[in-house]
């Protein structure tokens, strides 16, 4: 009798950049990003090694509620203060930390997911592309995203239809 080889699911490292996303679909569309028909799409079928839902903390009850809502969908929350400067500008952006963790995940996936179209991530594609031989997908707001990103990944995934409420 021959057994059978098991084979193994693809891994796959979910990054979510959530105050990009947020804002350009509410630009574009006048709608918000559904996550649960994304990690039904993104997550189907592969093992998650990492999910992060990377955001600004402004310590209000709706944004908690919003945050433990992507943590029962399987994303860790990751977290930043807000913070506003004295000239009225403010900060929060996770770039460093989506290319660290994006980085570090490399050894351990198959495949990247980036929800994003910050074009401030093309380099960061590009290298895990080349150096780690990866596939890199970038889903974001089509008219939104950088052309450099959309060139940059192995493929790009317009939001719209089912990962729109």
């Amino acid at each position: 009798m021959v057994a059978a080889l098991a084979v193994s699911a693809e891994r796959v490292a979910l990054l979510v950049d959530v105050q990009n996303v947020y804002y350009t679909t509410r630009q574009a569309f006048g709608r918000h990003f559904n996550y649960h028909a994304f990690w039904r799409r993104f997550a189907a079928g592969r093992e998650v090694v990492v999910a992060n839902a990377y955001a600004v903390d402004r310590g209000d009850a709706k944004q908690r509620q919003f945050q433990d809502i992507l943590r029962g969908i399987g994303f860790a929350v990751k977290l930043k203060p807000f913070i506003q400067r004295s000239d009225g500008s403010a900060k929060g952006d996770w770039d460093v930390g989506i290319a660290l963790d994006a980085m570090e995940a490399a050894p351990h996936v198959d495949r990247v997911v980036l929800v994003s179209g910050d074009g401030d991530f093309d380099l960061l594609v590009e290298r895990l592309r080349d150096r780690h031989g990866m596939t890199v997908e970038v889903v974001g707001v089509e008219r939104l995203t950088a052309e450099s990103l959309i060139r940059a990944a192995s493929r790009f995934v317009p939001i719209e239809g089912e990962l729109l409420l």
